[in-house]
């Protein structure tokens, strides 16, 4: 696997999508967060367009992941923004989901924290951002890198997990009576 060196630039966005993330962590989130660039051409510092933490928990809605958020935050805007020029932070691989929605709209490229094991969009699992992907119809490639402040998003995972998800549902497993021995 390739290392990949961030610029400073880049570290402070993806420094921001885990504020983003700590934010979801405190109420209760899976902690993922991400932020939206539109870099500057100038000496002009960039300007963060949009931003987003899960809100699967607080909505009961299974597709309010963090780039999702993020990009109705864009699409109610009065913002008139070419994806394709922007960047997206996220402190966490894009899973199948949303690899796919970001293709569908042609975000410019992917900066992630940690890999997604089991619903990775972009490399581990399914790999959505490559050219020739099995995605929609007017859907754009786009470039990720993995690895930006990696541990810094684990680290939030495993708190998260640590602390135990209060939103799971508890297990329906029938239980199963021991065999018991006849006196």
């Amino acid at each position: 696997m390739t290392t990949t060196l961030f610029t400073t630039r880049q570290t402070n966005h993806m420094q921001l999508a885990l504020s983003e993330a700590t934010k979801a962590l405190k109420i209760g989130e899976v902690p993922v967060g991400c932020v939206v660039v539109l870099p500057s051409a100038t000496d002009v510092p960039d300007a963060v367009i949009a931003h987003g933490a899960n809100r699967t928990n607080l909505t009961c809605n299974a597709t309010r992941h963090a780039e999702f958020e993020a990009l109705d935050e864009l699409l109610h805007s009065d913002s008139m923004v070419d994806l394709s020029q922007c960047e997206l932070y996220v402190t966490v691989e894009p899973c199948i989901m949303c690899a796919a929605a970001l293709a569908r709209v042609g975000i410019g490229s992917v900066y992630f924290g940690c890999s997604n094991e089991k619903f990775g969009g972009c490399g581990s699992i399914l790999e959505l951002n490559a050219p020739g992907a099995p995605v929609p119809t007017y859907s754009s490639p786009y470039p990720c890198y993995p690895g930006l402040l990696q541990q810094e998003a684990i680290d939030l995972l495993k708190q998260f997990y640590e602390m135990g998800n209060p939103h799971a549902p508890k297990p329906q497993r029938p239980v199963v009576e021991q065999n018991k021995t006849k006196e």
